[in-house]
Order: structure tokens, then C-alpha cells, then sequence
């Protein structure tokens, strides 16, 4: 499915690249290609043009499920049990500019980049080229396989310079079937704003090493502050499991479910503590975990 264009109530504004994922018609992209469109029109690689309604987005992955009806016998991808590696061949499929179905290659260059503390989600970087018109298609390892969803580059002039990040399948085979359930995606949430713990900052605190990570402010009548979390304190551990920085608390965080209860570890005042809070959901465009 090399085209995805968003419809306007006058005219076509946006053109991304999706795949298919069944045969009945249900479809990947990515979430800002559709922005506030509830349909987009699909074109696929034989000029065929059809009306999908959208099904969910998630801004937070930056994925969307739409769904074409009528057809039950379109072509579909796999997408990949495994975490490829760095090194790992990969083809990445698009329709770059509109100009339609589009194939480049070039390697995994790394894995587990990530932009936002905010976000939970691991980017796979590949140097494969990858332009505008180009995000929501699907990247390929050697066996055909789905890796990722394009999603996003890094460039100063806008165009490809071989940067460019793609959303992996892990998250795809976590995020579409909430998406295809119930149209939206639910994490877990406890209202802090965190930072990361700096080499000085740790041995201001008197740690060992610059694991964990600092509460920098906490949401007035949210879980964390019903449970009597404070500016300051250091998270050290969820559930007995050691929090290695600030990423790997909010993905933590978010992949448990609202109205669960983890039991957190923290350091106050040179004293350890244990504190139950019981997640929250967390809300569209939330600024905190």
C-alpha cells in the first residue's frame, strides 16, 4: 500500500505510506499522517483507490490502524517476531513525494533511540533513505518481514541525509490490537515530572552511580501525589526491578495497566523507602508519566 492521503472537507492535505496487515482490509500508518481525519483515501500499488475509515490512532507511538472494507483478498505483510540487529539489512518501502510505490535500502544503524522522557517508546534508527511522503510505510528485514514503521528523520535541510527512525514491531503488536479492541491505546500513569540523573547530580545524592531517576515535580491530586511522592526523591526500583534511568521508568510505567498497583523504591533524605501507588491512566498529551 504504497500511498495514504488524508481527506480535508475541500481537498487532499497529507500524503503518507501504510501496509496492510490482514486481508480483510485493516492497515498501518503512521498517526500523523492522518492527524484529524477520521477517513483517508488509500491508493494501492495496482492505482487502486479506496475510502478507509480510521479505526485509532496513538499519538504516543505515532501509529493508526485504518480499515478498508469491501475486499477481503488484499496482500499483507508479517510483521517480525524479533529485535533485528545493528548491522541488519533493511528495506525500507514508501511512496517518497507522492511519486508512488518506493524501495531503498541500507542497514539498522542502531537501536533503543528514544527523544522524549515523556514517551516510552524505542525508536529503531536505519540509514536507509527515507523523504517525505514516506512515513507510515513499512521497513523490511531479509525475510520480508515488517522491522518497523517509518516514522520520522533527522536532517537540517529536510531532506534524507540517512538518518531516519522507525517505530519497531514490538510496539506495532502492542499498540494495533488496543487499537483495533477499542480504538485507543491505555498506559499505565502516576503524575510526575522526572530527569534524568547526571553523573554530578548522583554523586550530589551520594550514589554509587547515576541509575534511577529524580522526581522534578509532581501533579497536584494524581496517584504519585496520593501515594506521598515529593520533589526530590530518587525511584531506584519497580516492583524489586532496579530502574536504570529516566526511559526506563516511564516505559515501565506506561506498560502497566491503569488501576494496577506497583510497589516503587525510592531514596528520601538518604533513607530507602517502599511506596504503593496505584496507576492512573495516563491522559492524551501528558507532559508527566
Amino acid at each position: 500500500m504504497p500511498g495514504v492521503r488524508k481527506r480535508g472537507k475541500a481537498q487532499i492535505t497529507a500524503v503518507g505510506s501504510g501496509f496492510f496487515i490482514s486481508p480483510d482490509g485493516y492497515a498501518v500508518t503512521n498517526s500523523h499522517v492522518l492527524q484529524n481525519s477520521n477517513t483517508a483515501e488509500v491508493r494501492t500499488q495496482d492505482e487502486q483507490t479506496y475510502t478507509a475509515k480510521v479505526v485509532g490512532k496513538d499519538p504516543i507511538s505515532d501509529l493508526a490502524l485504518i480499515k478498508v472494507d469491501g475486499r477481503n483478498d488484499f496482500s499483507y505483510v508479517a510483521i517480525a517476531d524479533e529485535l533485528p540487529r545493528v548491522g541488519d539489512w533493511v528495506l525500507a518501502v514508501g511512496n517518497p513525494f507522492g511519486l508512488g510505490g518506493t524501495v531503498t535500502a541500507g542497514i539498522v544503524s542502531a537501536r533503543h533511540r528514544n527523544f522524549d522522557s515523556a514517551s516510552s517508546e524505542d525508536l529503531i534508527q536505519i540509514d536507509a533513505p527515507i523523504n517525505r511522503g514516506e512515513s507510515g510505510g513499512p521497513s523490511f528485514d531479509s525475510n520480508g518481514n515488517v522491522i518497523g514503521v517509518n516514522t520520522m528523520i533527522a536532517s537540517p535541510s529536510g531532506g534524507s541525509v540517512g538518518i531516519a527512525f522507525a517505530v519497531p514491531a514490538e510496539t506495532i503488536k502492542t499498540v494495533i490490537p488496543q487499537l483495533k479492541a477499542k480504538g485507543s491505546v491505555t498506559r499505565g500513569w502516576i503524575g510526575i515530572q522526572i530527569q534524568p540523573i547526571s553523573p554530578d547530580l548522583a554523586k550530589g545524592l551520594g550514589l554509587n552511580s547515576p541509575r534511577g531517576a529524580i522526581i522534578a515535580g509532581v501533579q497536584k491530586n494524581s496517584p504519585g501525589a496520593k501515594a506521598g511522592l515529593a520533589r526530590g526523591d530518587v525511584i531506584a526500583s519497580i516492583d524489586g526491578e532496579p530502574i536504570r534511568d529516566a526511559h526506563g521508568l516511564t516505559k515501565k510505567i506506561q506498560n502497566m495497566a491503569p488501576g494496577s498497583s506497583a510497589q516503587i523504591g525510592l531514596l528520601r533524605n538518604d533513607t530507602e523507602k517502599i511506596v504503593t501507588v496505584t496507576l492512573g491512566q495516563l491522559p492524551d498529551r501528558a507532559t508527566n508519566q
